[in-house]
């Protein structure tokens, strides 16, 4: 069968109000870089559905990329025919007649008022001329196949087929934020789901070198191509931490360690974050998960930025967590045996309940807002790009 449109239906863009229409813009936008390389597809958006006319293009080639775009809830393969009953009925026998299922479903809609059938003769229209080509059966409750028809005014769209779509909101329809990227599992899954609800992400990581590796840091750059293949392109601040991190191991105790270490870096962060215009900051952070994630260790680390830090995964366990690192392709990655600068430098046993009175007192004998000066000053940016690689 040869599909003539791919019919993309929207998720909770279908909610939106006065500004709807500027999502769909997004979306159109985003699906149409993703498909640069084909300049064959046209594409036609309407209240409630975005059409994709392939003009030749195999769909095959394009569904898997389409399920992984934010702000779609599923797109459906289309044939299309005359407004007429006859052609309708025929085009649709077509879709099914040499399918192994056993029974089926027709779901009509008449966009389309000037249509001389009502949906439910539509409906039935079609299943008898199948019912009487075929041996497939209707279930009306639990069927195999689903015909859905939609009769509009410019043409009838037929499909025998409907595939999941990410959801979410399309990357770019909403502010930006910048993501914490430790080269772990959980930051990388929190950028991705920050970017389903339409957040455009800038990266930062902080490396520790000469103790950290450049196979960390080519982590941290791999991390971000898979990030980047959701939104075109990465922004990366790499920022040289290792005075900071020798500063506060000699000038605290080491149960401490890792909440100044923290602190220091939502400094940093902060800092970034507003020169690049960024509303929030994202981490991988999961209550309780480590001692840095105990409400209290949140509370004494983030009283010191005033933007507001987003935590997709708050309250993910470590499993759900793997389990979308997987789906993502970031998994196998943020595996690979380097270490990052919290890893090597982790304290045997660190505070889950801070003193506040005590933070402060240890900080006030470092020399850190130097340390965050230099630190931000000699950090280096790289603009990541997807790679198949």
């Amino acid at each position: 069968m040869v599909y003539d449109y791919i019919l993309v239906r929207f998720g909770e863009m279908a909610l939106k109000g006065k500004n709807k229409k500027d999502f769909i813009k997004r979306l159109a936008h985003n699906i149409k870089a993703a498909f640069s390389q084909y300049d064959q597809l046209s594409f036609n958006s309407l209240h409630d559905r975005l059409f994709i006319e392939l003009n030749g293009v195999e769909p095959t080639a394009l569904t898997g990329v389409l399920s992984t775009i934010f702000g779609l809830s599923s797109f459906s393969l289309v044939v299309s025919c005359p407004n007429e009953i006859t052609a309708i009925s025929a085009t649709a026998l077509s879709l099914v007649k040499d399918k192994k299922e056993q029974t089926f479903k027709v779901k009509a809609h008449r966009n389309d008022k000037s249509f001389p059938l009502v949906s439910d003769q539509i409906n039935r229209a079609v299943a008898g001329l199948i019912l009487c080509e075929t041996d497939l059966k209707v279930d009306v409750h639990q069927p195999d196949i689903i015909l859905e028809i939609e009769v509009r005014h410019q043409g009838t769209y037929i499909m025998d087929n409907r595939y999941s779509g990410a959801q979410g909101f399309p990357v770019g329809s909403s502010d930006k934020a910048l993501l914490l990227l430790s080269g772990g599992i959980d930051s990388p899954v929190a950028g991705y789901l920050t970017m389903k609800r339409g957040v455009t992400l800038q990266c930062l990581h902080f490396e520790s070198s000469p103790y950290t590796s450049i196979a960390a840091l080519n982590k941290v750059r791999d991390l971000c191509k898979k990030l980047s293949f959701y939104q075109g392109k990465v922004k990366l601040h790499i920022v040289p931490f290792t005075k900071l991190q020798l500063a506060i191991y000699q000038g605290a105790p080491e149960s401490y360690a890792i909440t100044l270490m923290r602190r220091m870096m939502l400094r940093i962060a902060e800092t970034i974050a507003e020169e690049n215009k960024c509303l929030a900051l994202v981490t991988g952070e999961s209550i309780g998960q480590v001692a840095s994630q105990t409400l209290a260790s949140i509370k004494a680390i983030e009283a010191v930025i005033c933007l507001p830090v987003l935590r997709p995964l708050v309250s993910f366990d470590k499993t759900e967590i793997i389990a979308l690192a997987k789906k993502i392709a970031t998994y196998d990655i943020s595996c690979l045996p380097y270490e990052d600068c919290c890893t090597i430098f982790t304290p045997k046993n660190p505070t889950t309940k801070p003193n506040p009175a005590k933070v402060l007192l240890y900080e006030e004998k470092l020399a850190y807002n130097e340390l965050i000066e230099e630190a931000i000053n000699n950090r280096q940016i790289e603009i990541i790009e997807f790679s198949e690689k």
